[in-house]
């Protein structure tokens, strides 16, 4: 049974390569890519402007469907963006409509994010979908995780505190990017580790929560 077109493209080129080759050449990238998404669920638009910043350096290589990212119009986009995100999330009252708008906002950044460092795909609508693959639900753990948070302070205290917890994430997002570009597999697997831990915590707040809730 002769294979179709477009999948005998994809053996012919790969029937070739041995399975410890594809996953040495391929999976940094995936590695990398879970680690900026997962910074993307803090800050949507820090780790787009930093990977855009190197690859324009040439410290990171992107796609070339993505290479417009590392263009001065891209570049002004994102820095723009970028400050007034970190601007706003230090504000009492706007900060919560940012977490609300990023629900969208950041699972996309970490799709394109994604997509881009996984340079050896090709064509990008795969790079897309797998770039929606890995890195949407790895952005949205983070990203609910700071919006609880962001709640507990601002009932806590008021919203007072919010500013500094804004500050920290600021850190933890930048340190993320860089660990993600430096050691990429050991950030990939602590992003998903503490991921897991999170899920894993919000559920059972979640069933003592209903336990608790008056009939």
């Amino acid at each position: 049974m002769s294979r179709p077109a477009f999948i005998a493209v994809v053996f012919d080129r790969y029937e070739r390569m041995t399975t410890t080759q594809l996953l040495l050449g391929f999976l940094p990238s995936v590695a990398m890519a879970v680690g900026l998404a997962a910074s993307a669920g803090l800050r949507a638009w820090l780790p787009l402007l930093v990977i855009a910043v190197l690859a324009r350096l040439e410290v990171v290589e992107l796609g070339e469907a993505f290479s417009f990212m590392a263009s001065t119009p891209a570049l002004i986009v994102f820095g723009v963006a970028t400050v007034l995100e970190i601007v706003a999330d230090k504000v009492p009252v706007l900060d919560h409509g940012l977490d609300l708008v990023s629900t969208v906002v950041r699972p996309l950044a970490a799709t394109l994010l994604s997509a881009a460092v996984m340079f050896q795909i090709n064509d990008p609508l795969w790079a897309l979908g797998l770039g929606l693959i890995v890195g949407a639900p790895m952005s949205l753990v983070p990203h609910a995780a700071k919006s609880g948070v962001r709640l507990a302070t601002t009932t806590t205290t008021a919203g007072i505190a919010n500013p500094f917890v804004s500050v920290l994430e600021d850190v933890i997002s930048v340190v993320l990017i860089v660990l993600a570009v430096v050691i990429p597999i050991l950030t990939a697997i602590a992003a998903i580790v503490v991921s897991l831990f999170v899920v894993r915590w919000w559920r059972r707040r979640r069933g003592s929560a209903a336990v608790d809730a008056p009939r």
